[in-house]
């Protein structure tokens, strides 16, 4: 027999071959069952409706502790996805969702969230990382740019919806996240910077029309805005984009 032969018909690359074909199999399972972590059992939207956990099934709860010292499981069976308020356009599997009641709070298309921690985003120092420049004295806007505070802001259909307050600042990403808008009747609601076009005259915003400003969902805290409430302030403005108006759902052609 050759070097390398255990038997006349097996030798070591034999052996070597088939353990990596057995262990690169078993990662790929791994892998599989891993990524059943989010996102399953699938919902097939319909009332009472089978739940599929596809293949392999949803691997049991794993504890992940947090920089914070929380605790999260995943996947979570108390977690739920984000609340929509919709219902199917046709009878047949797999129709689209029409928003139900105010499109823009549906939680549908454009405008849909995810469940995530109702708890501000921190920072390494365990600071809120998002914040007002009023509660950020070491921050403020370059001397070139324009700073929009004082500043109009108009919506879609060219009306007034407020005046900029403040602007948050991202302390660890060192830019700004979103605008403060102070309303004709005294609210104040958040304005993602990304849906917003700051000019020397204005800001404005093509998302929504000025006066669905006033739905805007709003933060629980003066200074501080929790994940939770950036997703779904973030869907609002998103929704906009497709249902601010009726001829936005309508065909280009």
């Amino acid at each position: 027999m050759e070097t390398g032969a255990i038997t006349q018909y097996v030798d070591v690359a034999q052996l070597v071959l088939y353990a990596f074909w057995a262990f690169f199999a078993g990662l790929i399972y791994y892998l599989l069952r891993e990524n059943h972590r989010e996102g399953y059992p699938m919902d097939p939207g319909r009332e009472n409706g089978p739940k599929t956990d596809g293949w392999p099934a949803v691997p049991k709860s794993k504890v992940y502790k947090l920089a914070n010292g929380h605790e999260m499981l995943s996947p979570d069976p108390d977690r739920a996805d984000g609340d929509y308020s919709a219902q199917p356009a046709n009878g047949w599997l797999g129709a689209p969702l029409e928003p139900v009641g105010n499109p823009l709070l549906a939680g549908v298309g454009p405008g849909a969230w995810a469940k995530r921690a109702d708890v501000p985003e921190m920072t390494l120092e365990g600071e809120a990382k998002i914040v007002p420049l009023r509660a950020a004295a070491d921050h403020g806007v370059a001397i070139q740019d324009v700073d929009p505070r004082g500043l109009p802001v108009i919506g879609a259909d060219g009306e007034t919806a407020g005046t900029v307050k403040d602007l948050w600042v991202d302390k660890s990403e060192m830019l700004f996240r979103y605008i403060e808008v102070g309303l004709a009747g005294g609210a104040t609601v958040l304005l993602p910077m990304t849906f917003s076009v700051i000019k020397r005259h204005g800001v404005f915003v093509d998302a929504v029309l000025a006066a669905q400003f006033a739905d805007v969902p709003t933060t629980r805290h003066p200074e501080q805005v929790t994940m939770l409430e950036e997703e779904k302030i973030c869907a609002y403005y998103g929704a906009g984009t497709l249902y601010a108006t009726p001829q936005r759902q309508e065909p280009l052609l």
